[in-house]
């Protein structure tokens, strides 16, 4: 059923989760999504071998809950409404191929942040599809302005988040939210950071070198243009750093590698600590666990198999996806380790195509060790908006160019 947002007028709610309709949706997802060889796999422990070549799946990887809720919803709003124009406000998840289906079901996907001038275009006859890291507050403000049906996918972690930084607004701590400022994830809980009479404030820190400048100033105070150039489009309008770093409180963009936040938010209590003295900071620091846990789990999961040898590891998903990049940099601190979109990204063994962090492009790499006739142990992760035929896909295509044909492979997975 689509949600409402607390700070927003009222949404045309919409339910599209009769038994009928998700017992349709589930034949279908299972059809796009689901894969007998990486069911065998896990099953079997999460390992294959096969002649010279050893697969590894991580224990806990691909679709969470909150994305298969999402992927359910979009699927139940285009049975629901067959004969309507239905609208997707950016993208559902981090995925092209999840997108790539739901445009091939005639739903049209929206820029997000959506123009307002797109939104006036809408009608009441038209249903609105919020994907899963949710939307802006202005944007569902316009939505409902123009009278339009609602189906809510946002994630029940996000709207955890959107629930303690209101807190804050509401008890005068500025919201510091570790994440990416442009990230949809991130622009919606910024938006609900200004509190329900639009009167809070939030800074917005992606990297641990941000944050200790951000500590310098908690302590000392500093140049405020500079620190407002810095950290232009990440922070609240007419932020002040001179007021708004008096009284805050640290929460996170739910992707985010878990092991940062925290060291984010022990910097800066530290920072405040060190300016207010002990008993003060307890007044004007706060400090809430918003890592969502399908995320800790896939990051926790992917320590867990880096502890045996791996010759190389294969991490598949989105390449805009912030929580698989995160399993991504886990990898890169080991061993060689590649982020592709899918198997088409395997060239050959010699050649991989994958995305490149640092640059933020594709780029080919040489890897002649996979290629090498002695037995090699390849891992295979992804992050939680990946569906598991891609992974099936990756196996199969690992084993194809070690020399062992796919339906071997499927006859033996598990």
């Amino acid at each position: 059923m689509a949600t409402t947002h607390q700070n927003t007028p009222a949404q045309r709610k919409v339910n599209v989760r009769t038994p009928e309709v998700m017992a349709r949706v589930q034949a279908e997802v299972e059809t796009h999504y689901r894969s007998s060889v990486v069911e065998r796999i896990r099953a079997a422990g999460g390992i294959l071998s096969i002649g010279n070549t050893t697969i590894r799946l991580a224990k806990q990887f691909g679709f969470c809950y909150g994305v298969e809720r999402a992927i359910d919803l979009a699927y139940a709003a285009r049975k629901v409404f067959s004969d309507k124009k239905l609208f997707l406000i950016g993208e559902i998840i981090h995925n092209p191929e999840v997108n790539r289906q739901l445009k091939e079901m005639d739903i049209e996907f929206m820029p997000n942040p959506v123009p307002e001038a797109l939104i006036r275009k809408l009608s009441s006859d038209d249903v609105v599809i919020v994907p899963a890291f949710g939307a802006e507050t202005s944007t569902m403000r316009h939505i409902q302005e123009q009278g339009c049906m609602v189906v809510d996918t946002t994630c029940g972690d996000v709207m955890s988040v959107w629930r303690r930084v209101r807190d804050y607004a509401k008890r005068g701590y500025t919201s510091i939210i570790h994440g990416k400022a442009q990230h949809e994830e991130t622009r919606a809980t910024s938006s609900r950071a200004l509190g329900d009479a639009g009167t809070g404030h939030y800074l917005v820190i992606l990297t641990i070198a941000d944050g200790e400048y951000v500590c310098n100033y908690i302590r000392e105070g500093g140049n405020r243009e500079e620190f407002l150039e810095k950290f232009k489009g990440a922070v609240s309008p007419d932020f002040n750093p001179d007021v708004h770093l008096q009284r805050v409180g640290v929460a996170n963009q739910t992707t985010m590698l878990k092991s940062e936040t925290q060291e984010l938010e022990r910097r800066i209590a530290q920072a405040v600590r060190d300016r207010d003295g002990e008993e003060l900071a307890k007044e004007n620091f706060t400090y809430f666990d918003t890592i969502c846990g399908a995320t800790q789990e896939r990051q926790d999961a992917l320590y867990e198999m880096l502890r045996d040898p791996l010759d190389a590891l294969l991490v598949v998903g989105g390449y805009n996806s912030s929580n698989t990049a995160h399993l991504v940099e886990i990898g890169q601190e080991q061993l060689p380790t590649y982020f592709i979109r899918d198997a088409a990204c395997l060239t050959s063994l010699e050649q991989i195509v994958h995305y490149d962090l640092h640059h933020k492009s594709e780029t080919t790499s040489n890897v002649k060790s996979l290629a090498s006739p002695e037995p090699i142990v390849i891992g295979i992760t992804a992050g939680a908006s990946c569906p598991n035929n891609l992974i099936e896909e990756t196996v199969l295509r690992v084993f194809e160019l070690r020399g062992i044909p796919r339906t071997v492979v499927q006859g033996q997975g598990g």
